[in-house]
């Protein structure tokens, strides 16, 4: 009898231990432990990252994180740490989270526009995916790399058409190179280089005219018309002289992009530069800027005209006076020049 009584005592301790695991287990795996408010919040993990660098990141979402490393420890993620950018949802559990960041890497979306040269759009990328602009840079501008695909210094802004992209937060700066390089050819497909060829332009060449395009206005219904006036000039070979190649050769020449500068001066024309089109003849070596799919495709799909001039429309701001010839453009620019003296704009 008193032995049955030990037997019955052992078994209650037993359903009571038991009782008290599986509490364990259901609060560290099944219940919810989330600290935020937000429907979402994300964890981004570095490659090659260590446990602690996770942890960091969790301890201000989760209510309980001594739960979390009892769980992360059993199903062993603590030792297979996963890089990527993971998105943890208001009400997961430990469960959930160690699922999610061990293998739900979520894309996201990689956007880039209107860079003046290769560093700056390292730099904007470096902003949205873990590599830094320097490992970016290197990558983007490698001469092996470059020669292979007939890109150069000068050119190499070509290859990365201005768009938003799906990419995973941990893609390597080489990764980044080649898929951007996929989308170069992609954008490229048969109908635009038939409608380059027409034009009897290299594809570098149509993204110069468009960089200069797209610096001339901001205006996308107006930028076939401007892209006109630049073919109609390369047509009969006249100087481009278009003012931001002169802009840019400044910029270049002084090492210095972040000026500012809203009126090209006579002095800026003797810039000894091969973007300066008032001084060399021809289409520059390469874009003056990275030109939005708009400028390029205006420069492959131009208006139709007889106009070799243009000069800003002050009684119409963002568009511009077209002219075809010299004498009635120069009537137009005097009624400019009289607006900006006005104005007191002196650089």
């Amino acid at each position: 009898m008193y032995i049955k009584k030990i037997l019955i005592a052992i078994a209650l301790i037993g359903l009571v231990v038991a009782a008290y695991f599986a509490y364990f287990i259901y609060g560290a795996m099944f219940k919810e432990n989330t600290a935020f408010n937000n429907n979402e919040a994300y964890i981004y993990v570095p490659t090659n990252a260590k446990y602690d660098q996770v942890r960091a990141q969790l301890i201000p979402l989760l209510k309980d994180i001594d739960s979390f490393d009892a769980l992360a420890n059993r199903k062993k993620y603590t030792t297979n740490i996963k890089a990527g950018r993971f998105i943890i949802t208001k009400d997961m559990s430990n469960n959930d989270i160690i699922n999610t960041i061990r293998s739900k890497n979520s894309p996201l979306k990689l956007s880039f526009n209107n860079q003046e040269r290769i560093q700056d759009l390292a730099g904007r990328i470096a902003d949205q995916i873990e590599p830094d602009s320097l490992s970016l840079l290197k990558a983007m501008t490698d001469k092996a790399f470059l020669e292979e695909h007939k890109f150069t210094e000068a050119t190499v802004l070509n290859m990365y058409v201005p768009n938003s992209y799906e990419f995973f937060w941990n893609t390597s700066a080489e990764g980044f190179r080649e898929r951007m390089l996929k989308e170069y050819y992609r954008f490229w497909n048969p109908s635009r280089q038939a409608k380059r060829k027409a034009l009897n332009l290299s594809v570098n060449e149509v993204m110069t005219i468009a960089s200069i395009v797209q610096k001339e206005t901001a205006k996308v219904d107006e930028r076939p018309r401007v892209a006109g006036v630049y073919l109609n000039r390369v047509k009969v070979r006249m100087p481009l002289q278009a003012d931001p190649t002169v802009i840019f050769a400044k910029k270049s020449k002084e090492n210095d992009f972040d000026q500012v500068i809203k009126r090209v001066l006579y002095k800026d024309l003797e810039i000894d530069s091969p973007y300066n089109t008032y001084k060399y003849p021809g289409i520059p070596p390469g874009p003056i800027t990275m030109p939005d799919v708009s400028a390029i495709d205006a420069v492959l799909n131009p208006e139709k005209h007889d106009y070799y001039y243009f000069v800003a429309n002050v009684k119409n701001f963002g568009y511009h006076k077209f002219a075809k010839t010299l004498s009635q453009h120069n009537a137009n620019r005097q009624e400019y020049v009289r607006w900006i003296n006005s104005q007191g704009v002196n650089r």
